[in-house]
């Protein structure tokens, strides 16, 4: 049963072929066996599971199935579930356990779904191979004798999905967060339009940016859990009334002579990527044109800027944000002499390397002294970027590019935190727009790894981001569960 998509799952429970509690002792049972070596759970929720999944089966055998009944899904440790543990991956929160719910899990309750636990992620969401996760790193399922990165920092969630511990997963996505780690899995990561997902109750990094998304194995998947989880929210000011539906399986915007432009963005076409990277998106490319696509090249001209201007961006907003955590009203306290003992001492505890770096950063350029010659040019270069991809969206209708430069890398690989960084380049101007894009599945590199192309969208064009990644995932037509823990 693990082998089933989303899709296939739903339709095999609403036939009676299988139940809910059949399909959730499944992904339990791979849990238990490969959870310890996958590390992509901080928390389990076995017997919350099996009772969701029994009562989906009662609703089902009621005539009374909702959206999503029983699909068994992972949360992102980031979002608060009430009565769950929920840790950010930090142990300023490792004990910390809400008395509410966030609006996304909210919604996937009200949809039917089964929760099998809250999935590893890099501390408060900030990296790129959740290595800064104070449980320890996850590993990707592909070629697990490697211990190669499952990306980061949703990387609990795309390992979860790869390996079989969960059908489909939530993630965020800040600067490439779901989409990076979704391209070195072999799975499907979208981030929507900035507003279409709530980001109430979701622990903040950097709020301007933040924006949940789904995690599945196909872009059908990925479009039936974005619909369960879009809409308004009015606890969230940053919620968007645009919503969105969509049925399955998705309708084609290209063949029987309907045409698209598909734009590939000058400026990357300089940046190193890696010689199967290079080939199999020259190989996308290739049958977008013989399916009817018209590819145009436009131009971004401050996209190269955009790393910088986002590693200024949302340390700024993370700093501020992560202030919250003193150690006086909720998660780890630390005594010290006076009350600001306590809280150097208890922040010195409580936060990784990374979060600290990110906040001293974030501190230092929102400094009197720096707050213009930095803050502000970088909220500058935001807002031409986003003004470049308005009026590349008015010669092209969608735009496609690397998710990554190469395949997953070891876990050991013992890059800097600059290096680290650099990884964000294809992923981060897409935040600082707001606009949607979608990672999918392009091929297999010479290594036997996965590899991914994102599209990328107007702002609320989600659905024909979905639509054209689903011409690359047939294309591409590549079977995406890894070899060495999917049995095959």
């Amino acid at each position: 049963m693990i082998n089933l998509t989303l899709t296939e799952a739903l339709k095999k429970l609403n036939s009676g072929e299988i139940s809910a509690v059949e399909l959730t002792r499944a992904y339990l049972d791979r849990i238990e066996k490969y959870g310890a070596d996958l590390n992509c759970y901080i928390t389990t929720t076995p017997e919350r599971a099996l009772a969701d999944a029994a009562a989906s089966d009662a609703r089902r055998a009621a005539g009374d199935a909702k959206f999503l009944d029983g699909a068994p899904i992972a949360m992102k440790d980031l979002f608060a579930t009430r009565g769950i543990r929920t840790t950010a991956a930090s142990r300023m929160l490792e004990n910390f356990v809400p008395e509410y719910e966030s609006t996304v899990s909210q919604k996937f309750i009200d949809a039917g779904t089964v929760l099998l636990g809250k999935a590893n992620l890099d501390e408060f969401a900030m990296g790129t191979f959740s290595k800064t996760s104070f449980f320890g790193a996850p590993v990707n399922p592909w070629q697990m004798e490697n211990r190669l990165t499952a990306g980061g920092s949703s990387g609990g969630s795309t390992s979860a999905v790869a390996g079989g511990l969960a059908i489909a997963a939530t993630g965020t996505d800040t600067g490439g967060s779901i989409r990076f780690p979704a391209a070195i899995t072999g799975m499907v990561g979208m981030k929507p339009t900035y507003g279409l997902c709530s980001r109430w109750g979701c622990v903040a990094f950097a709020s301007s940016l933040d924006t949940p998304g789904p995690i599945a194995r196909t872009v059908d998947d990925a479009a039936l859990m974005l619909s369960a989880m879009a809409g308004h929210d009015p606890k969230d000011s940053t919620s968007s009334k645009h919503g969105f539906t969509c049925t399955t399986p998705l309708e084609p915007v290209l063949g029987d002579g309907k045409k698209l432009r598909v734009g590939i963005i000058k400026e990357f076409s300089d940046v190193k990527i890696s010689d199967d990277m290079k080939t199999l998106f020259e190989k996308r490319i290739s049958d977008l044109k013989s399916m009817g696509a018209e590819i145009v090249e436009v131009s971004i001209p401050n996209i190269l800027d955009a790393l910088a201007a986002y590693y200024i961006i949302a340390p700024a907003e993370a700093s501020s944000n992560l202030a919250r955590y003193d150690g006086m009203r909720y998660g780890l306290r630390v005594e010290g002499r006076d009350i600001y003992d306590t809280f150097k001492k208890t922040r010195a505890a409580g936060f990784g390397d990374e979060v600290k770096r990110r906040m001293i950063i974030g501190t230092a350029v929102l400094s009197s002294q720096s707050y213009d010659v930095y803050f502000m040019q970088a909220a500058r270069v935001r807002r031409m970027i986003s003004d470049s991809f308005n009026k590349a969206f008015t010669e092209c209708d969608l735009i496609i590019c690397p998710s990554s430069a190469g395949t997953a890398m070891p876990l050991d690989s013992g890059l800097s935190p600059l290096e680290f960084y650099a990884l964000d380049l294809f992923t981060v101007a897409m935040n600082l727009a707001g606009v949607p894009a979608c990672s999918v599945p392009c091929g297999l590199a010479q290594n036997g790894l996965p590899l991914g192309i994102q599209v990328v969208g107007n702002r609320f064009d989600d659905m024909r981001v979905l639509q054209l990644a689903k011409h690359i995932e047939t294309a591409a037509d590549i079977d995406n569960r890894p070899t060495t823990i999917m049995g095959k």
